[in-house]
């Protein structure tokens, strides 16, 4: 649980404004970059977390991916954004949501094609277990272990993606 979750007098987590969750944030090479505050986290959660997320223009969020275990779900506050999903695309906009469901062996990941930073909520799984699959770089990460492989030996998250480097 984080330090900042305030609990009432029966132990029960209280409430918290969103903005007070502080902002994290990664940049690797061109290709990739994101700001996000883990509201589910800050607030105690253990199985479910949710994230407030901002792509810039120009950004994608991470490589492209499924989840064996894992479900997850966008929906865009503000702005537009492209769905990478598999070999298709998609423009997605204020009140647009998509699930992505476990085992779903489907890529997906998100471009800001727009002028101006997106903002949309995630909401997904925290299984200990997860394994996700990155078809770009032929990545398996494996969550209880804490690496990734490659069928013949560990991989670093970016490695095999192309843009991450520069």
């Amino acid at each position: 649980m984080d330090q900042q979750t305030s609990r009432n007098a029966d132990g029960a987590v209280e409430p918290f404004p969103a903005d007070s969750v502080p902002w994290d944030s990664y940049q690797q090479g061109s290709r990739f970059g994101l700001s996000y505050q883990q509201l589910g986290a800050f607030g105690g959660a253990q199985h479910v977390g949710v994230s407030r997320e901002v792509l810039a223009p120009g950004k994608q969020s991470c490589p492209l991916h499924y989840h064996m275990q894992e479900e997850e779900h966008l929906l865009i506050l503000d702005g537009e954004l492209t769905l990478l999903l598999g070999e298709q695309r998609y423009r997605m906009q204020v009140g647009d949501y998509v699930c992505f469901p476990a085992g779903q062996q489907v890529g997906h990941a998100l471009f800001n094609h727009s002028a101006a930073p997106c903002r949309y909520l995630i909401i997904g799984e925290r299984n200990p277990n997860e394994v996700v699959v990155y078809p770009e770089s032929g990545r398996v990460g494996v969550r209880s272990l804490g690496q990734g492989f490659d069928g013949k030996a560990t991989m670093d998250y970016w490695d095999g993606q192309a843009g991450s480097q520069d």
